[in-house]
C-alpha cells in the first residue's frame, strides 16, 4: 500500500528541487501552460535568512516517493506573496490541490496577512477554474516576453548601471513603491546583497550624474530575467526607458544568456509597446487572482 503525506518546509533542498522539476515536467506535458516557479531564486542560501527559519513557505504532497502535488509561498521580490503551484495529472480531482491551498493560507494568516495574489496562466482551465471557485477576484495580468537575439549590435547608452548594495535599500524601496504601489516600509525593504546572493541582482541607474531608475537582473541557466525596472517620473519622457532596456539587456549578454524575458502588466501600453519595439515577442499570459484572507 503507497503512504501518502504531506511535506512542509521553510526552504527548499536540492532534492525537493529535482522532485519538483519532475512533477513540472509531467505537468507540462500533459498541459502546455507557464508555471511561475522561480525555484532557484527561492532556493538560493534562504536557509541562511533566520527569519525565514520560522514559516512554511513549500508545501508538498507525496505518494510513496512520487511528488504528485505542490504549492509554493513567495514573494519574489515585492511584499505581497504569490501563490503558484500544481497536480500531477494522474492525481488531480482529488482534493490535493484544495489540501495544500488551505495549509498554505492558514500559513498567511499567521503571518497577519489580509491577503495574497494567486498565479494561472490563461490558457490552463483546470487552474483557472479552481482560483474562480474559492471566491478570489481578478487583480491584473501580465505577459511573459522574450527576445532570443538583438537585431544589431547593442550601443553606448550613456547610462551607467551600478550594482546595488545594502546601502541603496531605501532607494530600491522608493522606486518600488513609486512603479508598483509596492509599500516603502522599512520591513518590506529588499536587502540587495541578500538578493544577489538569491541570484537575482539589483542595479541603480544613472544618467549624467543623476539617479534615474533601476532594474533587476537574473541569469537561470542560459535564459536572462529582467525585473523590476523602471524610471523615475522626473526623467520619463527623454528615452531613457529605452536606454535602460538595451543596458539590461547587455548586462545579460555578457552574463553569458542566450535569450532573455521579462514580465510587463497587460495595462501598461507604453512598456508594452517599448518592449515589442525592442524585439520582445508575447509568450504567454499569466493572470494575478487577489484572495482575501
Amino acid at each position: 500500500m503507497v503512504n501518502h503525506f504531506f511535506k512542509l518546509k521553510t526552504y527548499l533542498s536540492k532534492m525537493d528541487v529535482n522532485d519538483i522539476q519532475k512533477l513540472e515536467e509531467r505537468c507540462v506535458q500533459f498541459d502546455p501552460v507557464a508555471l511561475k516557479l522561480e525555484l532557484e531564486y527561492k532556493t538560493a542560501d534562504l536557509q541562511e535568512t533566520s527569519e525565514l527559519l520560522m514559516e512554511n513557505n513549500e508545501f508538498m504532497y507525496y505518494a510513496g516517493d512520487r511528488l504528485v502535488g505542490y504549492l509554493g509561498i513567495g514573494s519574489f521580490g515585492g511584499s505581497t506573496p504569490e501563490l503558484n503551484g500544481m497536480v500531477d495529472p494522474e492525481f488531480r480531482n482529488k482534493g490535493i490541490f484544495k489540501a495544500l491551498m488551505r495549509l498554505a493560507t492558514d500559513e498567511c494568516r499567521k503571518r497577519g496577512l489580509g491577503w495574497i495574489l494567486l498565479l494561472s496562466d490563461r490558457a490552463s482551465t483546470s487552474g483557472q477554474a479552481f482560483i474562480k471557485s474559492i471566491g478570489s477576484t481578478f487583480h491584473h495580468t501580465e505577459f511573459e516576453m522574450h527576445i532570443h537575439s538583438m537585431e544589431s549590435e547593442i550601443q553606448p547608452t550613456g547610462i551607467l548601471l551600478r550594482k546595488a548594495t545594502n546601502f541603496d535599500a531605501n532607494e530600491v524601496a522608493r522606486q518600488n513603491s513609486i512603479y508598483f504601489n509596492d509599500s516603502d516600509e522599512e520591513h518590506n525593504w529588499i536587502m540587495p546583497e541578500t538578493e544577489e546572493k538569491r541570484g537575482m541582482r539589483i542595479f541603480i541607474a544613472e544618467f549624467e550624474g543623476n539617479i534615474v531608475g533601476k532594474t533587476h537582473l537574473q541569469i537561470t541557466g542560459a535564459e536572462g530575467s529582467i525585473f523590476g525596472l523602471g524610471i523615475l517620473p522626473e526623467f520619463r519622457g527623454l528615452g531613457l526607458g529605452r536606454k535602460l532596456l538595451t543596458e539590461s539587456i547587455r548586462q545579460l549578454y555578457e552574463m553569458n544568456a542566450s535569450s532573455i524575458m521579462l514580465q510587463v502588466e497587460s495595462e501598461n501600453a507604453n512598456a508594452l509597446n517599448l518592449y515589442k519595439s525592442c524585439g520582445f515577442e508575447e509568450t504567454s499570459v499569466m493572470d494575478y487572482y487577489k484572495l482575501d484572507l
